[in-house]
């Protein structure tokens, strides 16, 4: 009868105690709404559980130690974890272990500057670098030599995706989700369809940015660039407006004057000849394209048309070029 009252208690004991243990691991732990546990930098286990336990983040914190310790977590990667609702305390082990952090999705269109760049990372996103921070680091090109880029041509790994960004990611990290993202755009194929062409990708890409510019229909990218293409094989001066709007710097410029067409800048190719250093703003994939596809022509000049209607008017002789400007220049006046 002892035996048996013995053999009871001890199933009660061992249920209370599995209950216990099984609330504690994976039942709801939270103790307040925060959403995010933010670690700046690699933490040890134990450092971390003080600042979970400081920040009253959990009920206890005794579960979450248990099973860092258990699977022999000594340090806890830096980065931004998202605290769910009900999540328990295997929950948020297993995340922490893993480094299982909450990333950012950032967005890229159309990018013209470095500032612009760092400041849409820095302040359009929730991350521990700054603005400042980002745009030092672009600026340095013994940082960015590991990418095979300038502070110049950075802007040609910036493709137009969206990337998940890390909290705690620091600027080296963002570059090299930016260039794992432009190497597998970059294959093979590609490449060597560069390579017929006589450009780097790097190249292709500051002239897809120039094309870019100049207009977003699709048929006319095509003939544009093979236009530009045709410049830079005789060693024409590409004599592009979005150029010398850039070196302008007034990004908000709807007419280029003759004063902006003499600004003395490495990007001006009215005033440089061959490509700009780097590219004029992120090129979109279809411009990039548009450079690598662009048909075999004799054209060297070309001009909207006059009819104001979106198309570009394309020639191969400057007298050609010259009647069609005008017939725009004579519309252009009688709009006005």
């Amino acid at each position: 009868m002892r035996l048996k009252q013995f053999l009871l208690l001890l199933l009660v004991c061992s249920t209370i105690l599995f209950l216990w243990v099984g609330w504690g691991l994976f039942g709801p732990t939270l103790s307040n709404q925060r959403k995010f546990i933010y670690v700046a930098v690699p933490t040890p286990r134990l450092q971390l559980v003080a600042l979970v336990q400081k920040e009253n983040v959990l009920q206890t914190t005794y579960w979450l130690n248990f099973l860092l310790k258990w699977w022999k977590v000594e340090n806890v990667r830096a980065g931004r974890y998202k605290i769910a609702t009900g999540m328990s305390a295997f929950q948020l082990a297993r995340d922490l272990k893993n480094g299982n952090q909450s990333y950012v999705k950032l967005p890229i269109n159309k990018i013209r500057t470095l500032e612009e760049l760092a400041g849409r990372i820095g302040n359009g996103i929730d991350s521990k670098a700054d603005s400042l921070e980002l745009l030092t680091y672009f600026r340095n090109n013994d940082s960015l030599q590991p990418f095979g880029v300038t502070s110049q041509t950075l802007l040609a790994l910036v493709l137009p995706f969206t990337y998940e960004i890390g909290w705690a990611e620091d600027p080296s990290m963002v570059i090299h989700r930016f260039k794992k993202r432009w190497s597998q755009f970059w294959v093979t194929e590609k490449i060597e369809q560069a390579k017929k062409i006589g450009l780097t990708p790097l190249e292709i890409s500051t002239l897809a940015s120039i094309v870019e510019e100049e207009t977003n229909n699709k048929e006319d990218r095509l003939l544009i660039a093979s236009t530009y293409l045709n410049r830079l094989r005789i060693g024409m001066k590409l004599q592009a407006d979005p150029t010398a709007k850039y070196a302008s710097r007034d990004f908000k410029l709807t007419r280029i004057l003759y004063r902006h067409l003499k600004i003395n800048s490495p990007y001006n190719t009215y005033v440089i000849t061959g490509l700009p250093p780097g590219p004029i703003c992120t090129p979109s994939l279809q411009a990039i394209e548009a450079v690598l596809e662009a048909p075999a022509t004799n054209y060297l000049f070309f001009v909207a048309s006059w009819k104001f209607d979106g198309t570009t008017l394309f020639s191969s002789t400057y007298k050609e070029h010259q009647a069609y400007v005008n017939l725009f220049h004579t519309a252009q006046r009688k709009r006005l």
